[in-house]
């Protein structure tokens, strides 16, 4: 993957770009998929933009390399996703979709149901819910399972 700083003409909104090359982001310009996220216009080019020179491996020190975010995702600013990952995405958000049927919603009383359940202290079943960032990191590595839904989910309707 290659960054480019890029800039719009028509109102020098800058903004960052991400392509698998050079040429990708060539041919995304030519064929007018690159536009500018504020106002929209197509007509972008590269702004100037700082060299980004990395460290020798053997000098990168562990604290830089854990100086990232815990939280961060993946994104893309591609307007078409290939074919075989929107059909890797919709089969990943069926497994899913068809996991949670099983599950009961518990909702930000997951931390305390997934101990509960844990402990002896409640029914086993599988539940899922919404728990905070912080409460998440302090079950990681515990002896009981649960993982992050990798597709969003939204509450379930309420009769």
């Amino acid at each position: 993957m290659i960054t480019f700083d890029l800039q719009c003409a028509s109102s020098n909104h800058r903004f960052e770009g991400w392509f698998a090359s050079s040429q990708e982001y060539e041919r995304q310009c030519l064929q007018g998929l690159v536009a500018c996220p504020v106002c929209g216009s197509t007509d972008v080019g590269k702004a100037v933009m700082a060299p980004n020179i990395a460290r020798k491996g053997n000098q990168r020190s562990s604290e830089i390399a854990s100086s990232q975010p815990a939280g961060d995702i993946a994104v893309s600013n591609q307007l078409e996703m290939p074919s075989e990952m929107v059909e890797a995405i919709t089969k990943l958000a069926q497994m899913q979709s068809a996991m949670l049927e099983k599950s009961e919603w518990v909702g930000d009383r997951f931390v305390d149901e997934a101990r509960a359940i844990h402990y002896g202290e409640a029914e086993g079943r599988s539940i899922h819910g919404q728990a905070t960032l912080e409460d998440a990191r302090a079950l990681h590595g515990k002896a009981w399972a649960w993982h992050r839904c990798p597709c969003p989910s939204s509450r379930p309707r309420q009769n």
